[in-house]
């Protein structure tokens, strides 16, 4: 058996003036657009997400001046500007010891705006889990997992759930042309933390705490 053949994945490490700027969910959502979707018009992008075009075309000119998004070469006018992401994915690694407060005020506003677009993302999932076919219902999963592990421990599960997640997206096709027969795209979400409650004192969790 021949070895699966494995693509480089393009991806961006954003600084904290990068991070500040992508840490908007209507960004994100445009940008994971034309990431999955390929190049798109301001226009296109607008009828996907029921929004304003002149809205989409501020978020997208942002997007671009830090780098996110491109002009798409040799494809549209002045008038009809078309854009294609610069990177497949974003990187975001742990903050070390040093990183300064501005660093951590960034991160902080980013992961919170990653973490209500994958919500609103689950959301989706769950409203037409009913209506997808059987085979892909069958494929679905909700898992959730408590695990007693100290840091060093946390740190090795997640880099080896992280290595599996990478492989099998380094042996994935881009393109859907690319793609075997029956494929759809197969979005995984995958949130690790201490249980809230136990290590922060006096933090409140729940419904109660909002």
């Amino acid at each position: 058996m021949s070895p699966t053949l494995r693509r480089r994945i393009e991806q961006v490490t954003p600084d904290p003036s990068q991070l500040k700027a992508l840490a908007h969910p209507v960004r994100l959502k445009m940008l994971e657009m034309l990431r999955l979707d390929g190049p798109a018009t301001s226009t296109t992008v607008a009828a996907r997400l029921g929004m304003n075009t002149g809205t989409v075309s501020y978020h997208l000119r942002q997007l671009a001046r830090h780098g996110f998004i491109e002009d798409h070469p040799g494809v549209g006018t002045r008038r009809d500007r078309w854009w294609r992401a610069s990177h497949e994915s974003t990187s975001i690694p742990s903050a070390g010891a040093t990183a300064s407060k501005d660093d951590v005020r960034a991160r902080q506003a980013y992961n919170h705006a990653v973490v209500l677009t994958q919500v609103a993302r689950l959301q989706e999932s769950l409203l037409e889990r009913t209506e997808l076919p059987r085979r892909w219902a069958a494929v679905t999963d909700d898992s959730y997992w408590t695990l007693w592990l100290t840091p060093r421990q946390a740190r090795e599960l997640m880099d080896k759930v992280h290595d599996v997640l990478r492989g099998a997206a380094e042996a994935a096709p881009h393109e859907k042309s690319a793609g075997a027969k029956g494929s759809a795209q197969y979005s995984i979400n995958l949130h690790g933390f201490p249980r809230p409650g136990q290590l922060v004192p006096g933090a409140r969790t729940g419904p109660e705490a909002s």
